[in-house]
């Protein structure tokens, strides 16, 4: 980024929607989220225009544009537009980068990935390049593809030009650097002082680097995080862990964009070619919760993880044996000098995101700094204005939709340094918590939930349940550029202006009817490959499959038949799993260690990564079997246990009881597969196997059965 920074411009004043799919699709299209579909995440999503997580085709993509004028267009790394119920390989593919102009992907989809073994493809098809390669990470893999992708393209059309959309998974959970990052990171001792005093270091360097102007003022830090010095010596000692292994995956995704961009000059291409880097799609995040964890997807379930139980993983952090994420406090501490979190688009600490741009000859104030307010919206049109092309009229017979950004070209020269923003106005909305910037103004709904506290306490009343905050930032950032004087009490008449322009806006963009609802929409219903069914059966291998078109076995009684033939010489491999390491079950035939203890049929629940139980019956002689696994649920509540009977033809070989089950979602990464294993192991210790763990047998015929889920009453 210092390279980028140092050829062209720094952008101190530029904003996101606060989350991450939203970002993108607002990226990708020139418009605000709720215009395309996003006002969500597409876990989230409802029927309503604003949050459908369809990006309309009146309203095409930056690749499509490109691609019909001439362009290569490719897309590396993380795709979190296609909504889930497309995902699978059954399509329809229109939703994917493919489908949405870019000729080439590779890269994962969902809102996060481990990086050791991703959901990765190419185009549309799943890969598994990690399978025995343990050195593997897709940081580096990404930009080796890209660069690949560059150098072919320039070896077989060198006059064509190319468009690539690079999309790091980083800094995103998992923070999964490799061990030379973390050595390097941690030697350099950047955390050991703590959040507090971490905090005031990046301010002052903000100043000394001019990207704060000295009428600045670092907001207060909160009273609901703790303070650094209030905390004890085991809480100190993993929460420097967790910042160490943070900053070695900011560094190593960085120096992989930095191989990207020297390819780009290595192919004589780097003074024609513009680069915008943005650093990040939301402010830092605070879904580790208060403590942090070794695996995120105890967040999502609502799961806190105490700190000395995280001991368990302190030797392993970044590594494949964690889904790590750190403390909420380093997320405030790295959204200086602002204030919030991720998830929070009210206030700049969720919004604001560095952004450097060079185009040698045609950026000629070098090292300049821009304060002019700008959104991720606008990037698409300076992507045309450079290029010299227009928005077209119609895509493929559809008439567009105008573009809602603005080119931020004005900017490039020197003359511009000081000239009026192109982009006075902008509304901002997220899970409820919403603002408006006008004119240097901001009007602001003060967070009535907070990002750390995840779980299924109800929001407040949408209109009525938050308090309103007002801000003078200034054009230019000349007057309270970080949002450190509420001016409401003192300025009612400046502040019902500036909220019923919010609601005017909202209109205007899909953003109504507002919902601050989580959990409640997490469990809606909404268009997937297995709504209604509860009977799925199978025959032979079949792998890949996401969570969005698996049955899923979460919060209900079910029943798993699997009608298999064993071989001479013994069974092994896996039948079914939906899951892996961090959360998930399989039934597999065992593999034993030296002959002992194989072929035995197993089922294994792996809650979370923090409890395993295990069912197991008597090694299978070669013929054809019946392996039943049988769950009844204690339900109704969200995570309830139940008991468990495994039998083999008919005959039951284990029972056992398990208190809690996993209560919202398997790990959005992993996969559900049949005779086969493509990602991480379900099993740790106890009858632990390494994927694929191809099933030798044959699988004749396997069953899901599915009881209704188990509701509380109203």
């Amino acid at each position: 980024m210092d390279r980028i920074a140092q050829s062209g411009l720094r952008y101190t004043n530029f904003h996101s929607t606060s989350l991450c799919s939203p970002t993108r699709a607002a990226l990708i299209t020139g418009r605000n989220h709720h215009s395309v579909g996003f006002g969500v995440v597409g876990e989230i999503v409802t029927g309503y225009p604003g949050y459908n997580s369809i990006i309309p085709i009146e309203k095409g993509t930056v690749g499509t544009i490109l691609k019909e004028n001439g362009y290569a267009t490719s897309w590396f790394g993380k795709n979190h537009n296609t909504p889930g119920y497309q995902s699978s390989q059954a399509g329809p593919f229109n939703q994917w980068p493919n489908g949405m102009g870019f000729e080439y992907f590779y890269g994962f989809v969902g809102g996060d990935a481990s990086q050791w073994q991703p959901n990765l493809y190419r185009n549309t098809t799943a890969i598994y390049p990690f399978l025995n390669n343990p050195t593997w990470n897709m940081e580096t893999a990404m930009a080796d593809d890209a660069i690949q992708y560059m150098k072919q393209l320039k070896a077989l059309a060198p006059e064509k030009p190319f468009f690539v959309y690079y999309v790091p998974g980083a800094t995103h959970a998992p923070h999964h650097p490799t061990p030379e990052w973390i050595k390097k990171i941690s030697d350099m001792h950047l955390f050991d002082g703590g959040w507090n005093k971490v905090r005031d270091t990046i301010f002052a360097n903000q100043k000394r680097l001019g990207i704060m102007p000295d009428n600045a003022k670092l907001t207060e830090w909160p009273k609901d995080l703790p303070t650094w010095d209030s905390l004890s010596f085991e809480e100190k000692k993993l929460f420097i862990k967790q910042a160490d292994i943070y900053g070695a995956y900011l560094a190593y995704a960085d120096n992989e964009i930095g191989r990207v961009i020297q390819a780009v000059e290595d192919l004589g291409e780097l003074d024609n070619t513009l680069i915008i880097y943005i650093g990040g799609d939301n402010g830092a995040s605070a879904e580790g919760m208060l403590n942090g964890t070794p695996n995120e997807f105890t967040t999502f379930n609502g799961i806190p993880v105490p700190v000395k139980d995280q001991f368990l993983w302190y030797p392993f952090w970044g590594s494949d044996k964690t889904f790590p994420h750190f403390a909420a406090g380093w997320a405030w501490a790295l959204d200086t000098p602002f204030k919030w979190v991720k998830q929070v688009p009210s206030h700049f600490g969720g919004t604001a995101q560095g952004v450097v741009m060079s185009w040698p000859g045609h950026i000629t104030d070098v090292g300049g700094i821009r304060r002019q307010f700008h959104h991720v919206i606008d990037i698409v049109p300076t992507i045309l204005e450079a290029t010299g092309i227009s928005q077209p009229e119609e895509i493929n017979g559809i008439k567009q939709i105008p573009i809602e950004g603005v080119s931020m070209a004005y900017t490039w020269d020197k003359a511009s340094e000081a000239a009026p923003t192109k982009h006075p106005r902008q509304y901002f909305e997220m899970l409820g918590n919403r603002a408006i910037y006008d004119d240097g103004w901001v009007a602001a709904t003060t967070p009535a939930t907070k990002p750390w506290e995840l779980g299924n306490k109800p929001p407040p009343d949408i209109m009525t349940g938050y308090a309103w905050e007002l801000y003078n930032v200034g054009a230019l950032q000349k007057e309270d550029p970080t949002e450190s004087n509420d001016l409401a009490a003192q300025m009612p008449d400046k502040l019902k202006q500036l909220q019923d322009l919010f609601y005017a806006e909202a209109a205007k963009y899909n953003v109504l009817p507002l919902d601050n609802t989580t959990l409640a929409r997490w469990n809606s219903s909404r268009p997937n490959l297995t709504a209604g069914r509860t009977l799925f059966t199978y025959s032979g291998e079949l792998t890949g499959v996401p969570s969005s078109a698996a049955p899923s076995i979460l919060n209900k009684s079910y029943t798993i038949t699997a009608e298999v033939e064993i071989p001479k010489g013994g069974g092994t491999g896996m039948i079914v799993t939906h899951g892996g390491r961090f959360g998930g079950y399989a039934l597999f035939l065992s593999e034993g260690k030296l002959g002992i203890r194989k072929g035995k049929p197993v089922f294994l629940y792996n809650l979370l990564d923090l409890k395993r139980t295990v069912w197991d019956g008597p090694e299978l002689s070669a013929g054809k079997h019946t392996i039943v696994f049988d769950f009844k649920s204690d339900g109704p509540e969200l995570g309830k246990g139940g008991t468990g009977v495994l039998s083999v033809d008919g005959k039951d070989v284990s029972k056992k009881t398990m208190e809690h089950g996993i209560p919202v979602m398997i790990p959005e990464d992993e996969a559900f597969d049949i005779g086969s294993d493509t990602r991480s192991g379900v099993a740790m210790v106890e009858y632990r196997y390494d994927p694929p763990f191809t099933f030798n047998g044959k699988i004749g015929k396997l069953t899901f059965k599915l009881e209704p889920e188990i509701k509380a009453a109203p």
